[in-house]
Formats: C-alpha cells, structure tokens, sequence
C-alpha cells in the first residue's frame, strides 16, 4: 500500500511541477514563459533575472519529470522544495496563510507534500529504488 500512495503522490506532484515549468520556461498552458516571469522576478529583485526565470523554469520541467518517471526522486525533490520555499517566502508570505488572499496556502501544502515523498522514496515503481 505505501508503494502504491507513493506513485501517486509521486505522479500528481510531477505532473504539477512539470505543467507549471513548461508554463514558466517555454509559455505553454498559458503560462508566462522566461521572459514573461523574468519580468516578475525583475520586480522582485532577482538578477540577473532572465537566469533566474531559466533555472526557476527548467528546475520545475527537470524536477517534476524526475520524479513523473520514478529516477533520483530523493535528489529531484531538494530543488522542488527549495523552488517553493523561495516562491513562499517571496510572493506569498506578505499576504498571510489563506489562498484566497494570495498567501501560502498553496505553497504550504506543496511543501509538506514534497517532505512526504522524501521520506517515503522512489518505492518499487521508480527507475531508481535506492537514492
């Protein structure tokens, strides 16, 4: 049972990270793409901020695929995780917890989500069993 709560915690968290960078990185699913969110990041003080919006946008597409196909799950997790964290503490902390109002609700959940998997590892559907 743990394997099988596992791969879909697993399966949801990448195909929400890997939608959300291709969002970021290339504009799709109506998404901002780099240079759209480089203009975000710019008002927020990122620089330069054209590299931020890549490594923001490919550590979504790289980390939810990761962990989509089950490989290095464990290392894949830390970049997610510090990704929300920096969007938590950035965008959303100013505006308190509740998603209604723009906090970190969403943020929050995403996170505890992320240390869950941590703990529970690629299980026996991932390419990588060990790491």
């Amino acid at each position: 049972m743990k394997d099988s709560a596992g791969l879909i915690l697993r399966i949801g968290l990448g195909v929400m990270f890997l939608a959300h960078g291709l969002q970021l990185a290339f504009g799709l699913f109506g998404g901002p793409g780099a240079e759209g969110f480089s203009k975000m990041l710019s008002t927020m003080g990122f620089t330069p901020a054209i590299t931020w919006s890549y490594l923001a946008g490919y550590t979504c597409v790289i980390g939810g695929s990761l962990l989509l196909i089950g490989l290095w799950v464990r290392a894949a997790i830390l970049p997610l995780m510090i990704f929300m964290l920096v969007a938590m503490i950035k965008v959303h902390l100013k505006n308190g917890f509740f998603l209604g109002n723009g906090g970190y609700e969403y943020n929050f959940i995403i996170i505890i989500a992320l240390i869950a998997l941590f703990m529970i590892g690629p299980g026996k559907y991932g390419i990588t069993k060990k790491i």
